[in-house]
């Protein structure tokens, strides 16, 4: 991937994880650019398909479109961030996020998003 396009996801995540908002100034840790649509399933290497995600993130969420939603079992689609408002889905307390809809909660529950280590970075 060209430094070009790293350059500009950055930017647009202003170096926040696209999926738990975790800023880069709080993890030692590097962000990578990931693939919301993973290359296996056809996923570009392309601006709209790329996000910033923290490693927590993008290594739960691996190659996954879906889960099940922890509340109702059913399968469930995970957040997008190119297509859907994460204000729309989660909602965050201090260091914790919560799912506010089947997609939220499923995604939380993916990504393991509330590890209490990863809560505590998010700790303002």
């Amino acid at each position: 991937m060209e430094a070009r396009l790293r350059k500009m996801v950055r930017e647009r995540a202003r170096e926040r994880c696209e999926y738990c908002n975790l800023s880069q100034d709080d993890s030692a840790l590097s962000f990578h650019i990931e693939h919301i649509i993973p290359k296996q399933h056809g996923g570009q290497t392309a601006l709209e398909n790329l996000a910033l995600a923290c490693p927590n993130c993008n290594l739960h969420k691996g190659p996954n479109l879906t889960g099940y939603d922890p509340d109702t079992g059913k399968i469930c689609t995970l957040f997008h961030p190119r297509q859907h408002e994460w204000g729309d889905h989660f909602e965050r307390y201090q260091g914790r996020i919560s799912g506010t809809t089947a997609m939220g909660r499923t995604t939380v529950w993916l990504l393991e998003m509330n590890r209490e280590e990863q809560q505590n970075l998010r700790l303002d």
